[in-house]
């Protein structure tokens, strides 16, 4: 995906909700994520990210434990899909270097962890990189530690985000440690405001539910008015989800989580032709329907085609669905 794709679309007049003032959070990682916010930014009067911080691969894997802030990766790009294309300060955060000591480091997370350097606090340095940014919303690290995850895998544990994600088999549990660790107290408030609440799309254990079991969140969520959506991934993912359909994919978020089922579930309708081994994610409305859940179909790949949801048709849904 080119940077150039998670551009903020321009802000529309409510796509004709009619409603003014309207609060939308959005929960988990990596480009699903980043998706998301660009579809979210589309009718959202005020939009918040809340943002997985169990990444321990590529530069935040490197940075992170080095520096004791939060992996600042999932949290660049999500800052990246809330900037105006014309900010001064987009080509910098998303430059990445190739060679030297700094190989594979992205200059934006070597900024972020400068900006908490200076300014002692790492939700401060966010603060100060959406002014300089320029941002449509605001991104806000799930827990303010980073915390390492652990997945129960046909029995076996297995530790760390990366080794979860790349596991074949079935995954029966999932912790986040240190146990003792807490959300973070503007998330909260985020939801507690939220007209709308969004998981999903993304990577199902590691992004979304790595980030909506941090304590406090799945009861922040459950206690909120906001309506919750579910929106399901176009295919299935290479080790975690591998051979999973929609069905088993909102059984696994509801059973692992605690989380109240959703009041939408928002699933492709077109075919899609991922490479091998991933299928397209198979569909039974009935079946979903079983949780208390309404089913929404839709084609969002759009004219683009390929195997990424289309920011313009997943924001013509989903402010369609707003309480």
């Amino acid at each position: 995906m080119k940077a150039s794709d998670l551009a903020p679309l321009p802000l529309m007049s409510m796509l004709g909700t009619g409603r003014d003032n309207l609060s939308v959070v959005a929960f988990g990682g990596g480009h699903g994520l980043a998706q998301a916010l660009v579809a979210a930014s589309r009718y959202a009067s005020r939009l918040t990210a809340v943002v997985n911080v169990s990444d321990d691969g590529g530069s935040s894997g490197r940075l992170a434990p080095a520096l004791e802030i939060p992996p600042p990766g999932d949290i660049r790009r999500c800052l990246m899909a809330l900037t105006p294309a014309d900010s001064p300060w987009r080509e910098l955060f998303e430059y990445r270097y190739d060679d030297s000591d700094v190989a594979g480091h992205s200059l934006g997370n070597l900024l972020l962890a400068a900006l908490a350097d200076l300014r002692g606090d790492f939700e401060k340095a966010l603060t100060a990189a959406e002014r300089m940014l320029r941002t449509t919303g605001s991104v806000i690290p799930a827990c303010p530690q980073r915390l390492h995850l652990e997945a129960t895998v046909d029995g076996e544990t297995v530790v760390g985000q990366v080794a979860v994600a790349l596991s074949r088999g079935t995954i029966s549990g999932l912790t986040l440690n240190p146990s003792h660790a807490k959300a973070t107290p503007r998330a909260l408030t985020a939801i507690s405001e939220a007209d709308q609440i969004v998981l999903g799309p993304g990577s199902l254990y590691t992004s979304i539910l790595a980030t909506i079991m941090v304590p406090g969140i799945v009861d922040a969520i459950n206690h909120s008015k906001a309506r919750l959506v579910y929106v399901m991934n176009l295919t299935t993912q290479d080790g975690e989800t591998l051979g999973m359909d929609a069905t088993d994919h909102l059984a696994a978020l509801i059973e692992l989580s605690g989380v109240r089922p959703p009041s939408d579930v928002v699933a492709n309708s077109v075919p899609v032709s991922p490479p091998d081994p991933l299928e397209p994610m198979k569909v039974e409305p009935d079946l979903l329907r079983t949780y208390g859940v309404d089913v929404v179909m839709a084609d969002l790949v759009g004219e683009r085609g390929g195997v990424v949801h289309d920011p313009a048709r997943l924001a013509g849904v989903l402010c369609r669905l707003v309480s």
